[in-house]
């Protein structure tokens, strides 16, 4: 193995031991007894321009079908 091996393996170490303690420190800390990381019921809403705090003033097919799909990644199935 020469140097240029070796150097890209320790390059590649560090890169997988970098990435893997952002990802520790991105998440979110280990709940406690009787905790979870459920968001309350009061903050999920259902879908539409009347149940929200501070709708906007124009609201139009897409923004509701927008709405309606959110958080899923899918698109409305009527495009």
């Amino acid at each position: 193995m020469n140097n240029r091996h070796l150097a890209f393996l320790c390059g590649l170490a560090a890169g997988f031991a970098l990435k893997g303690a952002c990802d520790a420190l991105a998440r979110p800390a280990a709940a406690g007894p009787g905790r979870s990381h459920r968001p309350r019921r009061e903050e999920i809403r259902p879908a539409g321009r009347r149940l929200m705090k501070n709708p906007p003033r124009s609201w139009d097919i897409v923004d509701e079908q927008g709405d309606e799909s959110f958080p899923a990644s899918d698109p409305p199935g009527n495009y």
